[in-house]
């Protein structure tokens, strides 16, 4: 997957933001299931993490970057229209 340039704007209908904020809860609905089980399906779950984050972050790490970006998509501002 190509990153986003962070000198860009994107613009995502709210049919686009809602399926993204539906797929980030469902991920940390997961991650809080696997953190209160415990045990081998958190360790299985820590080392898939860390083989999909290129950059090597903790599951924890993870954990509260998805749930940063539900909430930034929460709070966004509407988009404004041109008049």
């Amino acid at each position: 997957m190509r990153p986003l340039r962070e000198d860009r704007a994107v613009t995502l209908t709210a049919q686009d933001a809602g399926l993204v904020r539906q797929a980030l809860a469902a991920a940390a609905g997961i991650f809080g299931l696997a953190g209160q089980a415990g045990g081998p399906a958190l360790r299985l779950l820590q080392e898939a993490a860390l083989q999909v984050v290129a950059d090597g972050r903790p599951l924890e790490q993870v954990h509260r970057d998805v749930v940063a970006a539900v909430t930034r998509i929460d709070c966004a501002e509407p988009a404004r229209r041109n008049p």
